[in-house]
Parts: C-alpha cells; structure tokens; sequence
C-alpha cells in the first residue's frame, strides 16, 4: 500500500508553517520612495496618497534616519523643482532638488542606500519624459537628443552623492548612454537599476499628484509599453542587459506579475518591483473604510511579489511593513 500523502501535516503548527514557508518577506527587500521640495519644515501629505508626503529636505533627512533605524537599506528620491523649463534644468543642475537631497542624506546617514530617479517629467514645463518635436502635441519624445540629457542628470546625481542611478523615462539607449557618461566622470562603481519594463499603466495617477508630473497635453504611450504586451518586456530586459544595466525593474507590480517571473525566469540579475501609487492608495482607500486587514493584506501583497520573484520591492508600504515584520 502507498502512503497517504497529507499536506495538512505541515500546517499543524505556526512554527512548523514558518519552518517549511517557501517565500520569506524581510526587511532588507524593501526600497521606500521619497518626494523632495524645496523649502524648509515642508511635509504635505498627497491627497490621493493617504500617509505619504512631499518634504523638504531637513524633513527628508528625518525621514531617512527613521528609514535607517527600521533597518530598510534604501529610499529612491524624486524631485519637484520650483521652477520648470522644456530643457528639465532642474533634473540635471548641480543644485537641483534631487541632488541636494542625496548629499544631505549621505552627510546625515551615510550606510543608507539613496537611489536617484533619473527621468525628466518632473522638471519639464510640458511633463513629458524628454525633448519633443517643437509643435508636437501628442506626447512624441525625441530619443536621442533625451539620452544627452538623462547622461547628464545621472553624472549630476552621482556627484551628488547617489549610489544607484534609476532611469525610468524608457528612451531606447538610455541604459548605454547613462553608463558611458557615468564611466567617463569617474562613477565606474555606480550601478544602473533600470525601469526595463515601465509599462502606461492607469495605476500611476496618485504618483502625478505626488511629483506634479502629470503631462500637459497627449499621454505616454508612445514611449513606456502597452499593457498587454508580456514577450516584449523580455525584449527591453535583454537590450538593458546589453547596454549595461546592473538590476531591472517592473512597474506596475500588481497587475504584472506574470511579468516580473518572466523577467525573473530570464536574467540572473537582481529583479524589482515597482509597488506603485494606485496600488497603495487603492489599499489605503479599503482600509480607512474598514472594508479589509490593511496589515495581512499589504503583507500577502508583499509576498506575492517575491513569489513571483521580485527580489526588491519600492512600496510606500515599506516603514509599515518594516514594524509589522518586526514586531
């Protein structure tokens, strides 16, 4: 006779479930995003982003430091400049918001991780991720004359003081500019996390409050990938991989998990997950009407992530899950 196989057994007891748990959530996977402003003792909490704040940068330190002492290892800092202009001035200044954030961090909490975004739609005056064709107002960006500015806001980001470079603007190229320009200043060491599969997601309306980046006229569609397509971001992963990336990112999360193991499945590189805003806010929205566990359900989420094989994840969840693990 066969034995009588019983799975049930292994779910006995909560510390033989925690013994033989195939994905573990830690700390050390979780990346919080920050939003930088200028000014002083600034913390305006987005509207449509329950718990989440744009800061000044005394307010981002703070921020950091907490950050640090729940043990999470990095942020990924955004910026909102003053002023915006169709050149993206303020991404790539040497005083821009980003930058003075970074060097402000590292002076305060050096062994935290800070990751610069380095895109443009905060810092043009049309809120596209590029130069456009001058009288084009479908949302068209110019490749190439773009990659000569991202080479020079991720050069201004590392001297700043930023360990990890994060283009996110999805310009064919960008991964191989940003590394030529970061080479020949002497930045060799500074590692690439590129959005290779940055997806025109509806998810991201909470995060256009947040950086004021929403576009003025036309949409994204012609430069971050259709939603249905899953084949092609393993097309974008291995041209990133090609041109130098160091880890790769899926963004949205939620909604492309299939994705992220794909992506998984076909490089050895470090895998992220982007936890984007609708996600959050969608999850903060159930909660303050009492409609589901906030807790168990951003922790299961979290898991999921890594199941499918995030091995980083960027969540404005990341301090709360930080206490819950800990506590």
């Amino acid at each position: 006779m066969f034995p009588v196989h019983r799975p049930r057994r292994l779910r006995s007891h909560p510390q033989l479930r925690r013994m033989v748990r195939e994905t573990v959530l830690t700390t050390s996977d979780l990346i919080y995003p920050l939003f930088a402003v200028p000014g002083d003792a600034i913390a305006n909490e987005v509207r449509s982003m329950p718990g989440v704040f744009q800061l000044s940068i005394d307010k981002i330190v703070e921020e950091a430091k907490e950050v640090y002492d729940l043990g999470i290892p990095a942020i990924i800092l955004f910026g909102i400049p003053e002023d915006k202009d169709l050149d993206a001035t303020g991404a790539w200044h040497d005083c821009g918001i980003v930058q003075k954030a970074s060097t402000a961090v590292k002076e305060a909490v050096p062994d935290l991780i800070v990751i610069a975004d380095t895109c443009l739609c905060e810092y043009t005056s049309h809120g596209h991720c590029g130069y456009l064709q001058v009288g084009d107002l479908t949302g068209r960006v110019l490749n190439d004359p773009t990659l000569d500015l991202l080479k020079k806001t991720a050069v201004s980001q590392a001297k700043a003081g930023a360990d990890i470079i994060a283009p996110s603007g999805m310009m064919d190229g960008f991964v191989q500019a940003i590394r030529e320009g970061l080479d020949e200043a002497g930045f060799q060491d500074t590692p690439i996390l590129s959005y290779a599969a940055k997806y025109a997601s509806a998810y991201y309306g909470p995060f256009r409050d947040a950086a004021d980046s929403a576009p003025q006229f036309g949409d994204r569609r012609t430069y971050q990938m259709d939603p249905g397509n899953a084949r092609e971001a393993l097309k974008e992963i291995a041209l990133d991989m090609s041109e130098g990336a160091d880890m790769l990112m899926v963004k949205p999360a939620l909604s492309y998990m299939d994705v992220i193991w794909r992506v998984k499945e076909a490089t050895n590189l470090p895998v992220a997950a982007y936890n984007v805003s609708g996600e959050y806010s969608m999850v903060k929205a159930a909660a303050l009407n009492g409609w589901i566990d906030e807790q168990k359900v951003v922790l299961e989420t979290m898991t999921s992530f890594k199941r499918s094989g995030a091995d980083l994840i960027l969540t404005y969840h990341a301090k709360d899950v930080a206490r819950w693990l800990a506590a």
